[in-house]
């Protein structure tokens, strides 16, 4: 295996820039409500009952029905000088000398005086008053008709992918459980070739990809090229990657530059359904919808590759499942596949070894590992999603939490950076003693997890490794520690290990799961050891257009890319391709390049349009 770099086989043009309740006295039970808020009146009995007589005067207001400790106006005792109900017809009820109010209280109702015209005074007759509450049982015990498959707690035996979905997406508080497969769905074209929770959610959807494009200036400026040179005129891309706004818009501009492109989605939590939908509407064949089964999950893959009458010649893949599928069941598309173009280090960790086991039988570009994405995409992104994740889940303040992050690749640098700013107390785990020690540099402490599992608040996974969190260390944590992934792949926490008949599961929100032990102890476990900022919350949409820029790039590469150029392995993005990227999107910040002169290019031995580092070079 050999990691080789590659030169561009389309020459880069330069683009314009960006386009342009005081609560009174409680009434036992519970305090009831004036009618119409829901809960069931309270009915009065009246043990001595004598008719009491109208009001004296048009103004006066008739006694409250509702319960005692509540006023005509519905305020406390006090805050309003009603009279109630008596047997006995006072002389002057408006007159302040014939009437006096004692200060005691019984069950909520004040005792009174009353005042006769040879200044005898009398105490009233007390009501007595039993209150009963109708159909209490049945008002507060009552729930929806129909709940489906979704429940507020749930037991280890429910699938792992029976799951609320974020507030980021409209569709999510739909009653409608009928999955979508076993829809009926037609777009206004009458196209039926796709498959999402929701068509009409189209237009919501429409309005998030339109937001989306106003912070993705470079795919918008590649679009440019599409009035004339269609670079992409032929290709056939099946791609599986996030479905968000942002993911629509590189479809589109995909589409601008003439691809076909059919889509699944490669994380089972972090589509948006209304995108989906407005992407189908729009023509394209998505089959992708938040909180698909596993089965659902790889149903979608192979209805995006097993299509009479279409087959796919690139692949657009992150995490290596699209891959993957396609080797296990279609090998045979490998013949007319021009190459793979890879985003994440799950997948391109697969792709390295099927190089080095030679059944890597088509070119790979590994975006991963570009500039371009490890320095913006890993870092920038996840150093603002990381907090945006946890505080929706959680509202969690961050000041004062210890917390630790498994690894101190870019992600992790990003996640600690980030909780660091805000206060926590942070810890590092790390393999890499060059990690380590850039770790220590930057003022964490260098730990092993076992050695703080017992302490501290957060942990945080960004390894993309297996069982770096096992169930020796979930058995450990202290009560209420919150448990989280942030690297592509679901195998960091050991969650299986948590899926036993003594443990118990209880669903708290949209994905966050209360896991409790025997003792009582619990953990909080957020998107079932997911990806946590795409399952959880969103991205920023800036970073992530410098992603889909690299990819598209990557696209264009290696299907312009002439026979032979590019054998059967693993290649980095060429370095003229990064700063090309990097420079589509400098005019967003009105930021301005300094250019070497003629000596100067010459003294350092470089062209003066770039690349400007060598291939070797560590940002």
């Amino acid at each position: 295996m050999s990691v080789q770099v590659a030169a561009p086989a389309v020459e880069l043009k330069e683009l314009s820039g960006p386009m342009d309740k005081a609560a009174g006295p409680p009434c036992e039970p519970v305090t009831p409500h004036p009618p119409g808020h829901g809960v069931a009146a309270c009915s009065l009995t009246v043990t001595e009952r004598e008719a009491a007589p109208a009001p004296s005067c048009a103004g006066e207001r008739p006694p409250l029905s509702g319960c005692p400790g509540l006023s005509a106006a519905g305020l406390p005792p006090g805050a309003a000088k009603v009279p109630q109900a008596s047997a006995m017809k006072r002389s002057d009820p408006h007159h302040p000398q014939h009437r006096h109010r004692d200060g005691g209280d019984s069950g909520g109702a004040a005792a009174e005086a009353l005042v006769s015209p040879d200044g005898t005074v009398t105490e009233a007759p007390r009501t007595v008053k039993k209150i009963q509450f109708a159909d209490q049982k049945q008002e507060f015990n009552k729930r929806p008709t129909k709940i489906g498959r979704r429940s507020l707690s749930r037991s280890i035996s429910q699938s792992s992918t029976d799951s609320y979905s974020s507030a980021a997406s409209y569709t999510d508080s739909s009653d409608d459980e009928t999955s979508p497969r076993d829809k009926q769905q037609k777009n206004s074209k009458g196209s039926s070739d796709f498959c999402v929770k929701n068509i009409k959610q189209a237009e919501f959807g429409r309005r998030e990809i339109e937001i989306a494009e106003q912070e993705m200036p470079a795919l918008m400026a590649l679009r440019k090229r599409a009035q004339g040179e269609k670079p992409l005129a032929g290709a056939k891309i099946v791609g599986c990657t996030h479905i968000t706004a942002q993911t629509a818009v590189l479809m589109e501009t995909l589409g601008a530059l003439g691809a076909q492109c059919r889509w699944a989605a490669c994380n089972i939590y972090s589509t948006l359904n209304e995108v989906a939908a407005a992407l189908a509407e729009s023509g394209f064949p998505v089959f992708a919808w938040k909180g698909e089964s596993e089965d659902d999950f790889w149903w979608c893959i192979d209805r995006c590759v097993n299509v009479e009458g279409w087959q796919p010649n690139m692949i657009l893949d992150d995490g290596g499942d699209l891959t993957h599928w396609i080797y296990k069941k279609y090998p045979n598309m490998f013949k007319k596949i021009k190459g793979i173009v890879e985003e994440s280090v799950t997948g391109v960790h697969r792709l390295y070894q099927l190089s080095k086991a030679g059944k890597l039988c088509v070119p790979a570009m590994n975006v991963n590992d570009s500039v371009t994405k490890q320095k913006f995409d890993n870092l920038y992104c996840c150093r603002e999603s990381i907090l945006d994740g946890l505080k929706r889940t959680t509202d969690m303040m961050f000041g004062g939490k210890q917390v630790v992050v498994c690894g101190y690749g870019e992600v992790g640098k990003g996640c600690c950076a980030a909780l660091k700013a805000m206060g926590s107390i942070v810890y590092v785990t790390e393999i890499d003693p060059i990690c380590a020690l850039q770790a220590c540099m930057d003022g964490f402490r260098l730990v092993k997890l076992n050695e703080v599992i017992r302490q501290v608040d957060i942990v945080i996974t960004c390894t993309g490794n297996k069982n770096v969190v096992t169930r020796e260390h979930l058995d450990r944590m202290k009560n209420s520690c919150i448990v989280c992934n942030m690297g592509h792949s679901n195998t960091e926490i050991d969650v299986a290990s948590l899926r036993t008949p003594e443990l118990t599961w209880e669903r708290v929100r949209s994905q966050v799961d209360h896991v409790i032990w025997p003792d009582g102890k619990r953990i909080v476990l957020l998107a079932e050891g997911r990806l946590l900022n795409l399952s959880c919350s969103t991205v920023p949409t800036f970073v992530l257009s410098i992603t889909a820029t690299t990819q598209a790039l990557a696209l264009i590469e290696l299907y312009n890319a002439p026979e032979g150029r590019y054998k059967q392995d693993v290649y980095l993005l060429p370095k003229k391709m990064d700063e090309y990227v990097a420079s589509l999107h400098l005019p967003t910040f009105d930021a301005h390049l300094t250019e070497l002169t003629d000596e100067q290019a010459k003294y350092l031995g470089l062209n003066k349009n770039g690349p400007f580092k060598p291939n070797y070079y560590r940002y």
